[in-house]
């Protein structure tokens, strides 16, 4: 029997072996197969709940929604009256005002009171527990004490007249309706936000303060040199979310106030519950919601954009 003579320096292969090149050729999703298993049910359930209604927003937009007689087309028929209703520049430009004021008024707190959180030695878990309380208030609750506190007899104007100011018509006065709905708003919502920045602080390495503390930096100097720089990419992602969040909001101004005074409170997320379910235009408002819809994705397209390097 004659037997097999492999060439100088070539391996001898035994069958059933397979080489490092053959292993390279394999299909990635045939290695990967048990790991798209594993997310088939939540993008199955991303499609359903997510994408299916936007398509079927964007197919709605074109007709007039009639439950009885049926949908008919009307092309940009629905566009066009959203557009031209004088009523869309009042709530862009209060919505634009709320988002402005959520910025001046609440975006910060919920930084200031994480970094303070972080520096206590004591009581830290109560502090915790204490900031994150009012968030878990149920609506009507927060909107029933409010209105109270906030009432010409209520406990804010009893402290204004302890110091002899006359009284402040908070929710009917229109220069002040807006701010006061971004008070109450910071009060509940800051809590979530700064447990966030809180794990954002906690995550930072304690020797970099350890280091600043022994070259004699303050408790200001570390905050501005350390936690905020470390923090920044946080910050921006949670400033473009912010923004999104209250472009869509309605909840407290159509609890508190519907609109008003004077539609000094309706917003651009408010005037489209009108039309759907007021009016019950449903066409207009998806129109209203899909225009929505594409300038908060060039929202989140452009923080994308900015932080691009972190993924």
């Amino acid at each position: 029997m004659e037997e097999t003579v492999m060439p100088q320096g070539q391996a001898r292969i035994e069958p059933g072996h397979r080489t490092r090149q053959e292993h390279k050729r394999k299909p990635l999703w045939k290695k990967y197969i048990w790991g798209y298993m594993f997310l088939v049910p939540a993008i199955a359930i991303f499609i359903v709940f997510l994408w299916v209604p936007i398509l079927k927003g964007v197919f709605y937009s074109f007709f007039h929604i009639d439950f009885v007689k049926g949908n008919t087309f009307v092309g940009f028929d629905n566009y066009a009256k959203v557009l031209s209703n004088p009523d869309l520049l009042v709530s862009v430009r209060n919505t634009l005002y709320f988002m402005l004021l959520t910025l001046v008024i609440g975006f910060w707190v919920p930084i200031a009171a994480s970094i303070a959180i972080s520096e206590l030695k004591l009581f830290q878990g109560f502090a915790r527990i204490a900031a994150y309380l009012p968030f878990v208030v149920p609506g009507v609750v927060l909107y029933g004490m409010w209105r109270w506190m906030y009432d010409p007899v209520g406990p804010i104007n009893a402290l204004f007249g302890f110091f002899g100011a006359e009284p402040v018509s908070f929710i009917s006065d229109s220069r002040f309706s807006m701010v006061s709905l971004v008070v109450m708003e910071t009060w509940q919502q800051f809590g979530s936000a700064m447990l966030i920045y809180l794990a954002g602080v906690l995550s930072i390495p304690k020797d970099w303060y350890e280091a600043a503390e022994i070259d004699g930096a303050g408790v200001w100097a570390r905050i501005k040199y350390i936690t905020l720089p470390s923090m920044r990419n946080l910050i921006m992602l949670m400033l473009i979310l912010q923004l999104i969040g209250t472009s869509q909001a309605y909840q407290s101004q159509l609890a508190m106030l519907d609109g008003g005074p004077n539609k000094a409170t309706l917003t651009y997320a408010l005037l489209t519950v009108k039309y759907a379910f007021n009016q019950l235009d449903y066409g207009a408002g998806t129109a209203m919601g899909i225009l929505m819809f594409l300038v908060l994705s060039l929202l989140g397209i452009l923080q994308f954009k900015m932080n691009r390097e972190e993924y």
